[in-house]
């Protein structure tokens, strides 16, 4: 898919910048030609030789080398590529883009291109967090650059959180969605995702424990096939991903409304973890703790989402897919949800405590279909999305 386009890939000074060391092979793999650039810092961590080896090419480096300048310039460089992909792209490169700055090779190259430019952000999740780095996040999406990540997870400072560089499945994926249409191109999938918070009263409500993160990378990889992805997201904790139409709801009917608001679709994913029931009544007013009494709460059943859309007559989208989070027998239950809700598919994942899968950076997932149940092994969530976007784009020809 990648065949005869030429991406310029710039090194950022991070850990991560080993990840890019493979994303020069996975892209070679798919028929691009690699032009690394290096950053000062970006040498503290792999050697120009391990990227030109991978490469096949000359590794640029210095903005002021006479040779390099004579044979091929920095404007030139620039405008040579189809694509520039950053990565990893630390806070300071985001700060330097953000802020027009061109004091070396690399913000040079990317203060002059006139292609597209995809970032990957890394950096430790308090730099990720800090309002300048989302103050220049936020510029440099209004100035058109394209992002992929920063998934939430283990970092190599010891903490834990958004800011860990995304999967090289996941940048190559977002690098062929900026080359090209990809096979989902005119195709509008709904995707859900997050938990659903269903109020008690007005400071308490009942809650799944969901990051939205798997619902939010399965969006990412749809829409980089080339979907118009429709993403209704629950209050969750990971941010939506770019691209999208993002539709951001509290509960479950709020949910059904804005699913059926936004159809009709080729496919709708429900990958959201929405409360199974609500307060009978609404509680305009906080309820009071009394001394020796509990209070007593009615409760009502919410609406099917999953059920509601797969048993559609006429609108149904022509690909239903669900997700059963289950504890036990999770093959059993999955496969009798499926017939139950007249859905096509089901992803089936066991989220018991001791999996480390709810609210995780991986998933186990079994995909249960007409043909049967099929079992993936564990893998980033980043990575079951991008295998299930190319099972839905493969299903819908």
């Amino acid at each position: 898919m990648l065949a005869g386009k030429r991406i310029l890939l710039i090194f950022g000074g991070g850990i991560a910048a080993f990840k890019s060391l493979d994303l020069i092979r996975r892209l070679r793999d798919r028929g691009a030609a690699v032009v690394p650039v290096l950053t000062r810092a970006a040498e503290e961590f792999v050697t120009p030789l391990s990227a030109s080896a991978l490469s096949a090419q000359k590794v640029y480096r210095d903005l002021f080398d006479l040779t390099d300048e004579a044979e091929m310039g920095h404007i030139e460089l620039s405008r040579a590529a189809d694509l520039v992909v950053v990565a990893p792209c630390t806070a300071d490169l985001m700060a330097k883009m953000a802020g027009g700055h061109a004091n070396d090779l690399a913000t040079t190259v990317l203060m002059a291109t006139d292609k597209r430019v995809l970032i990957a952000p890394a950096m430790n999740v308090r730099m990720w967090q800090h309002p300048a780095t989302q103050r220049n996040l936020a510029a440099l999406r209004g100035d058109g650059i394209l992002t992929v990540g920063p998934d939430e997870g283990a970092m190599a400072c010891g903490e834990f959180g958004p800011g860990r560089m995304a999967e090289v499945p996941e940048i190559v994926a977002a690098a062929q969605a900026a080359l090209m249409d990809g096979p989902l191109k005119g195709r509008h999938v709904v995707v859900t995702s997050g938990p659903t918070h269903e109020p008690i009263d007005p400071v308490r409500y009942i809650a799944n424990r969901s990051s939205g993160a798997q619902g939010t990378a399965v969006a990412r990889a749809l829409a980089a096939l080339g979907a118009r992805v429709t993403f209704v997201t629950g209050p969750a904790e990971v941010p939506p991903p770019e691209g999208v139409a993002v539709i951001r709801v509290e509960t479950a009917r709020q949910m059904l409304d804005a699913v059926r608001a936004a159809l009709p679709a080729d496919a709708a994913v429900f990958a959201a973890a929405v409360a199974d029931w609500r307060m009978a009544e609404d509680q305009p007013q906080k309820i009071k703790k009394t001394a020796g009494a509990l209070p007593v709460l009615e409760f009502a059943e919410n609406p099917d989402i999953l059920a509601s859309v797969a048993q559609m007559g006429s609108g149904r989208p022509g690909l239903v897919v669900g997700f059963a989070a289950e504890t036990e027998a999770v093959r059993n239950n999955a496969a009798a949800k499926r017939a139950r809700k007249g859905c096509d598919w089901i992803v089936a994942n066991d989220v018991s405590p001791e999996t480390g899968i709810m609210g995780g950076t991986e998933n186990a997932v079994t995909l249960i279909t007409d043909a049967g149940a099929e079992d993936w092994p564990r893998m980033g969530k980043g990575d079951v999305a991008n295998r299930l976007a190319a099972r839905i784009a493969e299903a819908l020809g």
